[in-house]
């Protein structure tokens, strides 16, 4: 009720207010966007006459998505910023595209062929079921002849075959005017949503000291907009330097086109992590298991769908994380996973956000509009409060050192370089460049780098034999990397994706290649030296594992291995590693790590003997 009155109120001071104070509309265009994570600052600029007095200003046909609390207006000296509002105007809806409209009429076409077909086909059956009715020959005064019988078997057989091929042709036609339908249909969707929005108007009060000309400038902050990185990692061989390209994976459904904009991407500071598989410390204690590794989910992927059917453009995330994908035409997402990662979530414009624990390497969702998505919002902007409330509105003012503050704010620096801020790293694109509002996603090229990194073989065949390539690159860090997934491109082959960590801080940015083939790793139990026996109170248990290493690379390579042994956690269990190891031993962990340079068509063989001692009237599970 109170909620009701306040509406009401606002409604009749707002309706006094504009009947007592001149009005101007305003058509403006967006002139600059800096797109988020998740959002964007998109930047409008204008310039009109106003007279002496005060002004109400509408800048109409904006986004319905817009935050009215993040609306900032800069203007010149002499004029005072009084208010600031944000509504919807939902008699005024946003018109669709010309790319809709013509495929709509497309669209048209297509379905009157469809219903011409349809016609053909039900005009076919009822031919088809009137020569079944009249096949019966003869009656009670007609003599049936042999002649007769077999020239009516004739033509109704005759007659049979051909509507029946005639049938079949007609459905065939039909089901191929039917897929360019459902081509074009789909590529509606993919451009626009199923819900018709409002548009957007921000209202501006001003108070002018005499009538002049000035600049406006309206910028703000918009939803339904955001970006994800992704990566094509390419490698010649392991005697070149690696080339990444950095990408923006960007979409914007605000409902109003970007048209030649200056565009940039802005992102939080990175941070570093690994991809590799590694070593559980074994600790070893009576009836205890060694740890076991169950491989972690890696990609997810699934179907993404309404009540009506599957949905494109939906944005797939893993939360906490940039990484990210869409889904295609009909409904399907892909996503690389990474390490601890605990939730995946959806979004789709319109809908309610969907979020899913990551506990199956296939989620499907089903996703549910949103009834509260058009509700119509009206805020006062924030700013610097002078005097008191006046018909509704906040009186805000704009002094020359706020608007100087604020202009040092957004002073980027040239384009096409990257602008490192405190707690952001913008990308700016160098040309004017156009983004259409629609569910398409768009790639964009940032920057390409060419880096000079360490190729290092690592494996752990006791989890995995296979040999991953890993990349180590320096000074990292000037990269201003985010994680996300990777196309990765070796020896002039796609061998699939990657994922590029940056979440934990390390010396060397470690970026993995994916499995090589061309080195064979084989690792299995020595049965010879694998043995118990009983040393007075005491039980002996002897193990020993053989690792083979083959190159069968055309370049000499850099690997190393790691396996393990186990680490005792009481005094009277006794683990002793023998002395031929060659490896280098960690206590702490209990791991070994063999690193050496290994021969084109050359093996080596490694071996890891160990032995445990503990009382005879205890068990201990080694394997």
């Amino acid at each position: 009720m109170k909620k009701s009155i306040f509406i009401l109120f606002y409604i009749c001071s707002f309706t006094v207010f504009s009947q007592s104070n001149t009005e101007k509309k305003i058509q403006s265009k967006v002139s600059e966007a800096i797109v988020f994570l998740e959002s964007a600052q998109v930047t409008r600029n204008t310039t009109i006459t106003i007279n002496k007095g005060i002004t109400l200003l509408r800048f109409v046909k904006l986004s319905p998505f817009v935050d009215g609390k993040s609306i900032q207006v800069k203007t010149t000296n002499n004029v005072e910023i009084q208010a600031v509002n944000f509504e919807k105007n939902h008699l005024e809806k946003h018109p669709e595209s010309i790319e809709i409209i013509k495929l709509r009429k497309e669209l048209i076409l297509i379905k009157k062929k469809i219903d011409l077909q349809n016609t053909l086909l039900k005009i076919n059956k009822e031919e088809i079921n009137f020569l079944k009715s009249n096949r019966v020959i003869g009656g009670k005064n007609q003599t049936l002849t042999a002649t007769n019988l077999k020239n009516t078997a004739t033509y109704y057989s005759h007659r049979y075959k051909v509507l029946t091929l005639e049938a079949l042709k007609i459905k065939e036609k039909r089901d191929f005017i039917f897929k360019s339908y459902n081509s074009i249909n789909n590529q509606i969707n993919s451009f626009s949503s199923k819900k018709e929005f409002a548009t957007g108007e921000a209202l501006i009060k001003i108070k002018a000291t005499k009538t002049a000309t000035i600049k406006l400038e309206l910028v703000y902050n918009v939803s339904n907009a955001g970006w994800f990185p992704t990566y094509d990692i390419r490698v010649k061989d392991i005697n070149s330097p690696l080339n990444l390209v950095y990408k923006a994976n960007v979409k914007q459904h605000t409902k109003v086109d970007w048209n030649n904009v200056k565009l940039s991407f802005s992102s939080a500071d990175p941070s570093i992590s690994s991809e590799a598989p590694t070593l559980k410390t074994h600790y070893l204690n009576y009836n205890s298991s060694p740890p076991t590794y169950t491989k972690d989910i890696k990609t997810v992927s699934g179907i993404v769908s309404d009540t009506t059917g599957a949905l494109p453009g939906v944005s797939v995330l893993v939360k906490g994380t940039t990484i990210g994908t869409e889904t295609d035409f009909d409904g399907h997402y892909s996503i690389t996973i990474p390490e601890n990662a605990v939730v995946l979530s959806f979004s789709y414009l319109g809908y309610k956000t969907v979020e899913r624990n990551i506990h199956s390497s296939n989620i499907n969702v089903q996703m549910e509009e949103d009834a509260n998505v058009l509700d119509e919002v009206v805020v006062i902007a924030n700013g610097v409060k002078r005097g008191r409330k006046s018909l509704g509105f906040a009186k805000f003012s704009i002094k020359e050192k706020d608007l100087k503050r604020l202009k040092e704010r957004n002073n980027y620096a040239i384009p096409t370089k990257q602008v490192i801020n405190q707690t952001t790293v913008n990308f700016e694109i160098a040309a004017p460049y156009s983004l259409k509002s629609s569910n398409k996603n768009y790639t964009v090229g940032m920057k390409t780098y060419e880096l000079n990194v360490d190729y290092q073989y690592y494996s752990i065949p006791k989890i995995d034999k296979h040999a991953f390539l890993i990349a180590y690159a320096n000074d990292w860090e000037q990269l201003n990397l985010l994680e996300g997934e990777a196309n990765i491109y070796f020896e002039g082959t796609y061998i699939g994706k990657s994922l590029l960590d940056t979440r934990f801080v390390t010396d060397k940015l470690k970026i993995s290649l994916g499995r090589d083939k061309n080195i064979v790793i084989n690792r299995r139990k020595s049965k010879d030296f694998t043995t118990r026996q009983f040393i007075g109170s005491k039980k002996q248990e002897n193990r020993a594992w053989s690792i083979s290493v083959k190159n069968n690379k055309l370049q000499k390579i850099s690997i190393s291995i790691i396996d393990q042994i186990p680490v005792s956690t009481l005094d009277e269990i006794k683990v002793e590693l023998a002395k031929t190891n060659t490896g280098i031993f960690n206590k702490e962990t209990g791991e070994i790590l063999w690193k050496f340079d290994l021969n084109p068509n050359l093996s080596k063989n490694l071996h890891l003997r160990y032995s445990v001692k503990y009382p005879k009237y205890r068990n201990v599970i080694l394997d």
